[in-house]
């Protein structure tokens, strides 16, 4: 199989590549440690050991999202603990309202994400406390609305400790993500200080986030950090060498989205009507696709932020 249909490949299978450090890892799976034996003791206290691999299933989905994602919307408190006890709350009466044990069971976890939805506490693992609620057996259902109580509000409690404690000893973890907020930017001002068109602020960045009309596991202020760090990596990078274009090159000026786009070196030595010294150019991919202009070596430099190839059907950076 080709690079190009292994990449295609990935990107259907949803494979993520995101550059995080060995150690990382591992403290994401230490928390991990920690705040599972913390649950599974209140687990085996208050319902037996016979239920306790139903009940904690909802808290292994929770230690994922608290300590490998500490930062994200999902995975902060309130999402936590809210999401959690109303989705236990839905499961149970559920489970005494509805007979039937199928149906009442799909009823709790379609209720949960709906109340989630609209308390602004989404947690994925709600749904697991709440289908818990129904399917947990005799052991769960005698707890009635106890449950909500114990285990899981003593779960919950002994997570969110675990995860403020091992979160709070490295800096570069943000938990609860709060905590980070007095080093954002004021809403309304802009992002980056660059060209015209980049020069949006965090209304900007709302609006267009509501536009998508999805819910997005990333916060708008990580989100605007990540658009800050890439602009201010772009706006320091070097400009190509005027003297390293070259008669048939390809060059990219490294943008994205409908900003992108690929010209050919068609001429160096000017036209009739340009002086000497004049780039001669086509558009050949993405914006302006077709298109021919003139410009100065300068100015053409200024534009282009490296030498591109054709492979496979992509364009490729090319080394150096």
């Amino acid at each position: 199989m080709s690079h190009k249909n292994l990449k295609t490949l990935a990107s259907l299978l949803g494979v993520e590549f995101s550059p995080v450090s060995h150690a990382e890892r591992l403290i994401s799976a230490l928390g991990g440690l920690l705040g599972i034996l913390g649950v599974i003791w209140i687990s085996q206290h208050f319902v037996g050991a016979h239920a306790t691999a139903l009940v904690v299933a909802s808290m292994g989905a929770s230690a994922v999202l608290l300590f490998a994602m500490p930062h994200g919307p999902l995975s902060q408190p309130w999402p936590l603990v809210g999401g959690n006890l109303i989705s236990a709350a839905i499961g149970v009466a559920c489970a005494r309202l509805v007979p039937d044990e199928m149906l009442a069971g799909a009823l709790s976890v379609a209720l949960a994400i709906g109340a989630m939805h609209y308390l602004r506490c989404l947690h994925p693992p709600g749904g697991a406390t709440a289908l818990t609620a129904v399917l947990g057996g005799p052991a769960v259902h005698e707890l009635g609305y106890h449950y909500v109580l114990t285990p899981v509000l003593l779960n919950v409690s002994i997570i969110l400790l675990i995860a403020i404690g091992v979160n709070a000893l490295f800096t570069w973890r943000r938990y609860p993500a709060a905590l980070a907020k007095s080093r954002s930017k004021p809403a309304n001002t802009p992002l980056w200080q660059g060209e015209p068109e980049a020069r949006f602020s965090h209304g900007d960045l709302a609006y267009a986030l509501r536009e998508l009309d999805s819910f997005i596991d990333i916060s708008e202020d990580d989100l605007a950090r990540i658009y800050q760090l890439a602009a201010r990596h772009a706006q320091q990078a070097d400009s190509l060498d005027p003297e390293l274009i070259r008669l048939g090159g390809f060059y990219s000026n490294g943008r994205y989205g409908e900003s992108w786009a690929v010209r050919q070196v068609i001429d160096v030595n000017g036209t009739p009507d340009a002086p000497q010294g004049t780039i001669v150019y086509r558009v050949v991919a993405g914006k302006g696709a077709g298109r021919a202009a003139a410009c100065s070596r300068e100015e053409f430099a200024r534009w282009a932020k490296y030498e591109v190839a054709n492979q496979e059907g992509s364009w490729q950076r090319l080394a150096g």
